[in-house]
């Protein structure tokens, strides 16, 4: 039995780094499936090249991506979630916040990258689209990768010893930052998928790369529409809107979901403008859709 963590997956195939840097091509035992990019397994060793994952260690967190349908976990053991933006095109506020609230409800350090910054007549009203976020603390990192040294210099003393997961819509240039970042990322991607046997496709499945001089590991997530939220219960929510523990502590009912209960402190403190409206009606957006009906 050998440690080590899972840095590709596609399917029930997976690739796991020993912690001695050997690479394995694994399975699971059966049909049993649930691992994701960034688990750290125990692997029984299979011939010169594979291995069968026999356990899972316990995570510290872990992530989902969901679409109309379904959710389906894609990250483990994550430190940041850089969340990257541009200022043209224009970015989903709503998807941004959401993955926010992710970030906050699993106990992630979120940081927001916004690229494109040389693009300077639009960014005025990118920085306003982020106000609410910039107003709650949130570290924003303004970039270009037109200037790839000053991109560097910016975010890799902030991703030293982490595993951090890079997010983004597509057109937001999170390609282009990631080559940044790991340049041998395009060489990488190709070996892994030659040993996974998925071809062209691996733009669709998650990849952890090791960043270069810093350390720390970068976890690339191709192909992400929507964070996945529908997992998470009335309390898990509210841990992903920070900004309501000051207020919900004035609240009249211990169960407050503050939608519309008589004395809640949340409310009371929305309509005085100590918290934005925005970031509320999200709130209730991502509620009513946590507590909906799952559909079958």
């Amino acid at each position: 039995m050998k440690a080590g963590r899972v840095i590709a997956a596609h399917g029930r195939h997976y690739q796991v780094e020993l912690d001695d840097g050997q690479l394995r091509q694994c399975y699971t035992r059966g049909k049993k499936a649930g691992i994701c990019v960034g688990d750290y397994v125990d692997v029984e060793l299979q011939g010169q090249d594979e291995g069968r994952i026999e356990r899972v260690h316990e995570r510290r967190n872990l992530l989902y991506r969901s679409d109309e349908m379904r959710s389906k976990q894609f990250a483990a053991n994550v430190d940041q979630l850089l969340i990257v933006v541009a200022v043209e095109p224009v970015f989903s506020e709503d998807l941004t916040g959401r993955a926010l609230a992710g970030a906050f409800s699993a106990d992630i350090t979120p940081v927001i990258v916004l690229n494109k910054c040389d693009l300077t007549e639009s960014l005025p009203r990118a920085r306003a689209l982020l106000s609410d976020m910039n107003a709650l603390g949130v570290r924003i990192i303004e970039t270009s990768t037109l200037q790839p040294q000053a991109l560097r210099d910016s975010l890799l003393p902030l991703l030293a010893d982490k595993t951090s997961l890079l997010l983004g819509q597509s057109g937001m240039g999170k390609s282009s930052i990631l080559n940044i970042l790991v340049p041998d990322a395009r060489a990488d991607t190709q070996a892994h998928s030659i040993a996974l046997g998925t071809g062209k496709h691996t733009t669709t499945s998650s990849r952890l790369y090791h960043l270069p001089d810093m350390g720390g590991d970068l976890i690339d997530s191709p192909g992400f529409q929507a964070f996945g939220l529908k997992h998470l219960g009335q309390t898990e929510v509210e841990q992903g809107f920070p900004e309501f523990a000051p207020y919900s502590q004035n609240c009249r009912f211990y169960n407050c979901t503050h939608r519309h209960e008589p004395g809640c402190g949340v409310l009371a403190a929305q309509e005085q403008g100590l918290i934005s409206a925005r970031r509320h009606e999200l709130y209730l957006r991502i509620l009513a859709e946590s507590t909906a009906p799952q559909k079958y």
